[in-house]
C-alpha cells in the first residue's frame, strides 16, 4: 500500500503534505510551527498595541499643548486690545485739572468707557443687568432681600449693586 493512499481504495491521496509517520513526528513539527507563528503574531500585536498607545499619548499631549497655546494667543490678543484703552486712561489721568472742566473730563471718561465695553464685547463678554428679571441663583448673587410691593414681584431682582 502507498504511503499517501488511505485504507479506502476509493479515496484520493492527500497531496497537501506528508502523511504522519508511525511515531507522529510530522504532527509535532506542524504544531510547533503553528505555535511559533502564533507567538510571532502575538509579538506583532503587542508591538502594534504599544505603538498605538504611544501614538495616542503623543496625540493627547499635543492637543493639550495646542489648547494651551491657543488660549495664550487669545489672551494675548485681548490684552493687546486693552492696552489701547489703558493708554487712553493714562492720558485722561494726565490731563491738567486746572484747565479741564468736569464736563469735559466726564465726556472723556464716557468715551474711554465705551471703548472698553466695545473691546470686551468683541471678546465675547456682555454686561448682565438683571433688574426686573426673575432671580436665578446660578447667575445672580443675592446681597439683600426686600419685601415685594406686589405678589408678581416676588423672586424678582429689584436692584443691581454691581453689574456682572
Amino acid at each position: 500500500m502507498s504511503e499517501n493512499v488511505p485504507a479506502d481504495s476509493n479515496a484520493v491521496p492527500d497531496p497537501s503534505g506528508p502523511s504522519p509517520s508511525p511515531d507522529g513526528a510530522e504532527w509535532v513539527t506542524g504544531v510547533s510551527a503553528t505555535a511559533s507563528e502564533a507567538a510571532e503574531a502575538i509579538a506583532q500585536a503587542e508591538d502594534r498595541l504599544l505603538r498605538l498607545a504611544a501614538e495616542y499619548d503623543n496625540y493627547r499631549k499635543r492637543t493639550i499643548r495646542e489648547k494651551a497655546e491657543a488660549f495664550d494667543r487669545g489672551a494675548t490678543a485681548l490684552v493687546t486690545r486693552l492696552l489701547d484703552v489703558l493708554d487712553d486712561i493714562d492720558r485722561l489721568l494726565a490731563s491738567d485739572p486746572s484747565t479741564t472742566t468736569y464736563e469735559s473730563f466726564r465726556a472723556a471718561y464716557g468715551v474711554v468707557e465705551k471703548k472698553l465695553i466695545k473691546e470686551l464685547e468683541s471678546a465675547g463678554l456682555e454686561r448682565i443687568d438683571p433688574v426686573g428679571a426673575q432671580f436665578d441663583p446660578t447667575q445672580h448673587e443675592a446681597v439683600a432681600a426686600a419685601e415685594p410691593e406686589t405678589d408678581e414681584q416676588d423672586h424678582t431682582v429689584k436692584a443691581t449693586f454691581q453689574a456682572g
